[in-house]
């Protein structure tokens, strides 16, 4: 399994596509000749009502990083229907599966909502074939299966959408996907998850302050490929119930985007004047009093600079020389008008794996200061 595209539902797609392009480097993806029912030339990918009557849709991708984004142009599009229910945001989270037919059926079996039965289409000598099951509140996932040849060929999910963009600006992947659900539904929708789309749980958190506190269950593709963190609230006034009132309902708050050079790149973004959150006050004293730092000072200033997030874990090496894996982390104001969504940017170092807690814990703490200013938390101190 992996990501194959993300579909964002917004007010003004030919806005946000430009927001993409200037802040964070996307590229448009051309559209001319395209069928109205699918995104590429060569590689196929379904989509409902492509510029068509009552939706408009722009598609922007850097590297392998696939975004669709759809505006409502008349009362009946499945935007508008969206927009009356949430602020703009992640409608559907499309993942390309080896057997998408199998997928469905055991959805299917375990009482999910059919929404789109399983399609094919001929692309060339490629096909492709799609279905989409109702997941958690009003989002969606797209399944989708591609291959080579009339019987489906050998390929799989090797077929997800690629892109010959390889520019040192490029994102390398969607590194995870942060889900938030109502407090007392976080063990439903970690089992939903595990019997539907076979993730597994891997790490838990549980994040508390003077102020507030939040649950977390990290889950995993059975591949390994595709990260979910499900988060709930564990008091009434959390971040995670802030985001639950003003989107009304559950949704997805945040997607990673991995960069082979964080600092580079948020240099860049801050030229763009992208808002990123600032990290809590005394932040670098903390971590230079912490054991077996792995970053000289000359590179902890330039992460400084950039005010990162840095983490890593103490004792863990990578291969035979004792480098310690690094897991650097920043994170965007919310990007739409409500305190909703947000994007998160990540540099794994030598193959960091899973979420540093004092990562964890410093988003939290961040989120909170800008919970205060907004008024929907109180400061205590």
């Amino acid at each position: 399994m992996k990501i194959d595209h993300v579909h964002f539902y917004v007010e003004d797609a030919k806005a946000w596509r430009d927001w993409f392009v200037y802040h964070l480097g996307f590229q448009v993806v051309a559209d001319s000749g395209i069928p109205s029912t699918f995104l590429q030339k060569e590689d196929c990918i379904p989509l409902e009502g492509r510029n068509d009557a009552h939706t408009c849709t722009q598609v922007v991708k850097s590297g392998p990083v696939y975004f669709l984004l759809s505006s409502a142009l008349l009362p009946s599009s499945p935007v508008a229907e969206f927009l009356r229910q949430h602020p703009p945001g992640v409608a559907d989270i499309a993942f390309c599966v080896e057997n998408v037919e199998q997928v469905i059926s055991l959805a299917q079996v375990h009482g999910a909502k059919v929404l789109q039965p399983v399609q094919q289409q001929q692309c060339g000598q490629k096909y492709i074939k799609w279905g989409k099951i109702a997941a958690w509140g009003s989002l969606s996932h797209t399944l989708i299966e591609r291959g080579v040849g009339g019987d489906g060929g050998d390929e799989g999910d090797k077929g997800a959408i690629s892109s010959s963009s390889s520019s040192s600006s490029s994102f390398a992947a969607i590194d995870h996907i942060v889900l938030n659900v109502n407090a007392g539904d976080l063990e439903r929708a970690v089992t939903w998850y595990q019997n539907i789309l076979d993730f597994q749980p891997q790490q838990t958190f549980n994040i508390q302050t003077a102020r507030s506190a939040l649950y977390s269950q990290v889950m995993v593709s059975g591949n390994g490929e595709v990260q979910l963190p499900i988060n709930e609230p564990a008091s009434a006034n959390s971040q995670i119930q802030e985001f639950l009132n003003v989107n009304r309902g559950p949704g997805i708050q945040h997607i990673a985007l991995r960069t082979r050079n964080i600092v580079d790149a948020i240099a860049q973004f801050r030229a763009t004047g992208l808002c990123l959150l600032p990290v809590p006050k005394g932040y670098y004293s903390q971590i230079q009093q912490r054991k077996g730092l792995p970053l000289s000072t000359d590179e902890l200033d330039a992460i400084a600079r950039q005010e990162i997030l840095v983490d890593w874990k103490e004792n863990t090496f990578f291969g035979s020389k004792n480098i310690i894996p690094v897991l650097l982390q920043i994170f965007t104001q919310p990007i739409f008008r409500q305190p909703t969504f947000f994007f998160e940017f990540i540099e794994r170092r030598y193959q960091a794996q899973g979420f540093g807690e004092g990562n964890f814990r410093a988003l939290f703490a961040a989120i909170e200061n800008e919970q205060i200013k907004r008024g929907s938390l109180k400061d205590f101190g």
